[in-house]
């Protein structure tokens, strides 16, 4: 396939699995490294080597840039595969491979750094004409500069950090006294999160749906799209469920965010897999969000529909091939939905993490499962808590739909919490079946839920006082019809 025969995989969990799985098929031999928190890990057993890096802390292990590219060149390996997350958006990662010779499975240091910045982005995409969301083009440089532009752009805006993602130094300011304070967490937030407290501004799009297009670049100025996923699914900036096509993309429309974001990509220089994101407001147009340089934790909803393997073709472009696609051999086979599981309880989504005692993952036709996790497997406290992802392709959405439900009531998993009744819960509202969605439906979900339990709440205290004071129901309700009468109250929450 390639002049690569080794390639380090610098990540964990399901994603380093799913690389592996890539090498496998074609030939590579498969690296893993691993915590000592990560010593019976999944990726770790499936790897065709694995060495150790550091203890649990990923300050300690899997970020620490020298370790990860000193075991590259003392295994042998010509690549390293960043995965996503941890050093995969680090700009020093491609360099110090450079510098050593190793080939990096993504884009170069410079258009990775030039898209990680969020400004100098806007800047290069406002440049190329490509539509931006209004706002600042540089850092805020003061208090009174933050207060001018907001009271320009008029309120609500938002706060985002320039460096980084994954929703931390954001925060939305819907008045003016809400503005420094704001301001001030979203900059200790920043530097927390990335070493980098710088924030910009931006007029807020009340609930708009978030679009990403999928795109692949090589080496030789050859650039393609692969269609748009929609990611509006999403709880504090962070996305929970994807699918792929959008339902209210057009061919029209399709055609032309694509081409905006092949023009992002080559107004930016950028080389190899990668993702431009956008925002849809409610009259159809679309702003340039962000571009993600690197694979997306989403990137099966486009492989079920376009039979590519991305992983497969950043290996290609990597090591200096053509990519031996055109834009008119792409096409939409059906639809595919993503599912994000989590350790987490998906009622309050704190961190679920401990020991799973039993595992039975879902399968049949159509389902796809990538999973970092296996019975008897202690999920650590370290990491971020996706554990999984379930992939569900249909002839059309609706049977997608439903081979997702069947998916998430086969999935099993004893020990610890999951979201898996959140994703449930997504699938079977009203407005995520018909299509009628934005960024919002998850607070309206969860809205809908609280005041549900309320209203259960009240009329089982209700039926436990009358059965307290001897007061049946209406005379025309038989005893023997209480238990019809509680299920259909509790049967009133299942479609939301």
């Amino acid at each position: 396939m390639s002049g690569i025969s080794k390639i380090l995989i610098a990540n964990r969990g399901e994603i380093a699995v799913r690389i592996a799985r890539a090498c496998h098929e074609t030939g590579i031999t498969s690296v893993a490294v691993y915590s000592e928190a990560d010593r019976s890990a999944k990726h770790v057993r499936y790897a065709d080597e694995a060495y150790e890096i550091g203890p649990a802390p990923s300050t300690e292990s899997y970020l620490v840039i020298d370790r990860i590219v000193q075991t590259a060149i003392n295994s042998g390996c010509q690549a390293v595969h960043p995965g996503y997350g941890f050093l995969a958006e680090n700009p020093a990662l491609p360099a110090a491979c450079a510098k050593e010779g190793i080939i990096f499975i993504g884009p170069d240091a410079e258009s990775m750094s030039l898209l990680g910045n969020k400004t100098e982005a806007r800047k290069v995409m406002k440049k190329a004409g490509v539509p931006i969301i209004p706002g600042t083009l540089e850092p805020l440089k003061s208090e009174a500069e933050a207060l001018s532009t907001a009271a320009e752009a008029g309120y609500p805006v938002l706060l985002k950090a320039t460096a980084g993602g994954g929703g931390k130094g954001v925060r939305v300011v819907y008045s003016e006294d809400e503005l420094i304070p704001a301001l001030k967490r979203a900059g200790a937030e920043a530097l927390a999160a990335f070493g980098n407290p710088d924030i910009y501004l931006e007029k807020y799009l009340i609930e708009p749906r978030h679009v990403e297009i999928q795109i692949l670049a090589d080496n030789y100025g050859n650039v393609i799209h692969l269609n748009e996923r929609e990611c509006s699914v999403q709880r504090r900036y962070q996305k929970l469920v994807e699918e792929s096509p959008c339902v209210i993309l057009d061919e029209a429309m399709r055609d032309r965010m694509g081409k905006a974001a092949i023009t992002a990509v080559r107004a930016s220089g950028y080389k190899n897999a990668g993702t431009v994101e956008f925002l849809v407001d409610s009259t159809g147009n679309f702003y340039f969000l962000e571009v993600n340089t690197r694979l997306q934790v989403e990137h099966p909803v486009t492989e079920m529909i376009t039979g590519i393997d991305l992983v497969k073709e950043q290996i290609k472009i990597a090591s200096g091939e053509k990519l031996s696609l055109t834009q008119a051999d792409i096409g939409i086979n059906g639809a595919a939905i993503e599912c994000r599981i989590s350790a987490e309880d998906p009622d309050t989504f704190l961190p679920s993490a401990g020991y799973i005692k039993e595992l039975v993952e879902p399968s049949g036709p159509g389902i796809r499962v990538e999973s970092g996790i296996s019975a008897n497997y202690d999920v650590p406290v370290f990491y971020d808590p996706l554990i999984a992802k379930v992939v569900a392709w249909g002839k059309d959405r609706e049977e997608a739909i439903a081979r997702m439900l069947r998916a998430l009531d086969e999935y099993k998993i004893k020990g610890i919490k999951t979201t898996i009744p959140f994703h449930r819960r997504v699938l079977v509202s009203k407005d995520f079946s018909e299509g009628n969605y934005d960024t919002g439906i998850v607070a309206r979900i969860e809205k809908y839920k609280a005041d549900n339990y309320l209203e259960i709440s009240a009329i089982a205290a209700t039926i436990v006082a009358m059965d307290n004071d001897k007061i049946d129901f209406a005379s025309d309700v038989k005893q023997s019809d209480r238990w019809k009468l509680s299920g259909r109250i509790y049967g009133g929450i299942r479609s939301i």
